[in-house]
């Protein structure tokens, strides 16, 4: 038995005496595995959750996925960031309504096909919710492993993934692959915990665990660091005018694609539409962070002489701006006060 087949009973153990309880965890369907995958990425756990609950309350099935409208799907995704993901969701469901007569495939390479649908997803949901010996490998399942097997490649690195899931797939134990990956992902996320801080004490792999033994926690696993992201000034304007707002919809492709937002450009490129009036009223500064770029933003508030808007803009009340349009995270610190300014102008 290898060093790493070892953990296998501890880790199973550890799981089941120790793992969170979680809605997706209740019945796990493909079709339930699938979102809360999608959501979780790029999203803690405890933000997911009622995004999770809110979203099969109101699109229980596969088939009212790929049946929902894109600017409501949008709605229910808000806040979450990373819209492509709910983009690829629908274009999965409506591929799998299409082409697999509306039941989720449970071969590797038809899941793998899916829009939006990587190795680690498709391991996931074949694991948990088909019980098929598939490993997923994220982030947090590579730190587990490059401490306990001592491993010093670099985790972005292709290869040292590819190893990682050869690994895994050898020592799923039959019949327990769904536990066997939940397992996993659990100990990576609650107690092997990144930046040098591991509660290895609580560790069913503490025994085994060559980054311990050695004292190498601190430098494993080794990762390449990421590029700096690139910062930005916006100013973002809050037009305003009869108790309403002016939004427009972003372009069809880039940055938050075809989503609404509040008028905002680079500082130095900003121009004010024509007849508007400044007001001395500020919503403040605000900071948004994305995955290449941060918005340092100011606002600058202002009152429209008439209806007339900039082509692609439109006036929405507090009511739309609450239920109907969807507004990336990006903006969310702005959005308490937008909705007191319109309840205040009625």
């Amino acid at each position: 038995m290898s060093h790493w087949n070892q953990l296998t009973e501890p880790l199973l153990r550890w799981y089941n005496a120790n793992a969170r309880v979680l809605p997706w965890r209740d019945d796990p369907t493909p079709y339930h595995v699938w979102i809360s995958e999608i959501m979780l990425q790029q999203t803690r756990v405890v933000a997911a959750i009622p995004y999770y609950h809110r979203f099969l309350s109101e699109l229980p099935t596969l088939q009212d996925l790929a049946a929902c409208p894109e600017e409501r799907l949008l709605k229910l995704w808000e806040g979450l960031g990373y819209y492509s993901r709910v983009r690829n969701l629908k274009k999965a469901a409506e591929k799998i309504v299409a082409e697999h007569g509306g039941e989720f495939p449970s071969d590797y390479a038809s899941v793998r096909a899916l829009p939006g649908i990587g190795d680690y997803t498709a391991g996931a949901i074949l694991s948990i919710a088909f019980g098929k010996p598939e490993p997923a490998v994220d982030g947090n399942v590579l730190r587990v492993v490059s401490r306990v097997t001592g491993d010093p490649s670099d985790i972005m690195a292709d290869d040292t993934r590819k190893r990682c899931r050869d690994l895994l797939r050898g020592a799923m134990p039959a019949g327990r692959t769904s536990a066997y990956t939940q397992a996993l992902m659990e100990l990576g996320a609650t107690v092997c915990l990144p930046n040098g801080a591991p509660l290895c004490d609580s560790c069913p792999a503490r025994d085994l665990c060559v980054a311990l033994r050695d004292g190498l926690i601190e430098d494993l696993p080794v990762k390449t660091p990421p590029k700096p992201r690139r910062i930005e000034q916006r100013t973002v304007l809050f037009l305003f005018r009869c108790g309403k707002v002016a939004i427009r919809r972003r372009p069809k492709k880039g940055l938050l694609s075809g989503l609404w937002e509040y008028p905002n450009d680079p500082s130095e490129a900003f121009v004010l539409p024509d007849g508007v009036t400044i007001l001395s009223e500020t919503f403040g500064a605000a900071k948004h962070v994305f995955s290449h770029v941060e918005w340092h933003m100011t606002s600058v508030l202002a009152d429209a002489a008439s209806d007339a808007l900039p082509e692609g803009y439109v006036w929405v009340t507090a009511e739309e701006l609450s239920g109907t349009y969807a507004l990336p995270a990006a903006f969310r610190a702005y959005t308490p006060q937008v909705l007191e300014y319109l309840t205040r102008s009625l």
